[in-house]
């Protein structure tokens, strides 16, 4: 599904190459197959991300994406947390994808919300409805709280979520998220420094780790490198 492959382009951590395709992603975002207020939604966003300066657009990602865990877009974090079932779900997917032919770069991890939609971008729409219906739940709260933070990014969560149920209602959640404690302020992020076990081995971030997918910034305020 074309679609897929856009929202994963889009909902990625904006490298300055993205800027160098601008005509591409609106073509993309024009697409006929599309309904129209989809198109226009998908157009207003992929117009607004190339209008900000590269930088201006990373620090936009990293606040809303890469700062607590509310909005984290690696998907077995929503569902498994940090425990050791995490680690067996990654090997499982893994497997999945190269059973599929399906190559991931050096850095990338398997349950990243964006390289999962481009590995369903290629599979059957069988295939796709039956992924996304399993982790609709987790597209449905993500969508409610970037709507409650009034993100930009709610446009692309909400195609996801239209995409995997057929529709996009979440009042419900909306309701429910507005209530809850952020995670993503300076002292959620400080107590979540001071609490967090040190940890060693295969999940252990490494020094060359960047603020891109999987990659948490250790303290708010740090700069990316």
């Amino acid at each position: 599904m074309k679609l897929l492959k856009l929202i994963a382009v889009l909902l990625d951590y904006p490298q300055e190459e993205l800027w160098e395709h601008a005509g591409e992603l609106r073509a993309a975002c024009d697409d006929p197959a599309l309904p129209p207020a989809r198109r226009a939604a998908l157009r207003g966003f992929a117009d607004g991300l190339m209008a900000q300066e590269p930088m201006a657009a990373q620090e936009r990602w990293l606040e809303l994406f890469d700062r607590g865990r509310a909005m984290s877009l690696l998907l077995f974090e929503h569902i498994h947390g940090e425990s050791r079932d995490r680690g067996q779900a990654m090997v499982d997917l893994l497997a999945t994808y190269r059973g599929h032919g399906f190559a991931l770069g050096a850095k990338q991890l398997p349950d990243y919300l964006p390289v999962v939609l481009e590995y369903l971008s290629l599979r059957p729409v069988e295939e796709v409805r039956d992924w996304l219906g399993h982790v609709a739940h987790i597209l449905e709260l993500l969508a409610a709280r970037a709507q409650e933070r009034g993100s930009a990014y709610a446009v692309l969560l909400e195609t996801l979520v239209e995409t995997a149920t057929g529709k996009v209602d979440l009042a419900l959640l909306r309701a429910r998220v507005a209530g809850e404690e952020r995670d993503d302020t300076p002292e959620a992020m400080d107590r979540v420094w001071e609490e967090e076990a040190v940890r060693f081995g295969a999940e252990a971030p490494g020094e060359e780790c960047n603020p891109r997918p999987g990659c948490r910034r250790a303290r708010s305020g740090s700069n990316p490198r």
